[in-house]
């Protein structure tokens, strides 16, 4: 499995791999429509971030990393790839890429994320109650710290 970064033409299977990883949180309100994600993908997310992709010959991107100066913003895998070891690599880039630590969100009701953000190493720094995200759910940071 390889990570490479992100080209221009990866846009859409990013947008493809959110849509599809976003949409399977079922607790989650549906806030906005696959368009209104994929133009903020390619407007918002992909210029301003450093992207990491894992793909694999059929299905082109199946993963993706976006990374900030001091946060992970979002770690993706497509649910048709999950538990092939592409989150994990993707995490591993991360700490690679950020070796002084990151910090990272995720829905404290997201209870595979949380795990396996435990499971690498991530702790556990606050609970909110979600009024600082967009769904208005109770979120979790969490923070590596080599």
């Amino acid at each position: 499995m390889r990570v490479r970064p992100a080209r221009g033409e990866d846009t859409d299977a990013i947008a493809d791999v959110y849509i599809a990883s976003f949409g399977g949180l079922t607790f989650l309100p549906r806030l906005h429509s696959d368009e209104e994600i994929r133009r903020w993908i390619g407007v918002a997310v992909v210029p301003h971030h450093e992207l990491w992709v894992v793909d694999d010959p059929v299905r082109h991107v199946v993963g993706f990393a976006a990374l900030s100066d001091s946060m992970l913003m979002w770690l993706y895998v497509h649910p048709d790839a999950q538990n092939r070891g592409i989150g994990s690599a993707l995490l591993a880039k991360a700490k690679e890429r950020r070796p002084g630590g990151f910090g990272l969100w995720t829905f404290q009701r997201n209870e595979g994320a949380r795990r396996f953000y435990e499971r690498h190493g991530l702790v556990l720094a606050e609970l909110t109650d979600g009024t600082g995200n967009e769904e208005r759910e109770p979120d979790a940071r969490y923070e590596w710290m080599p």
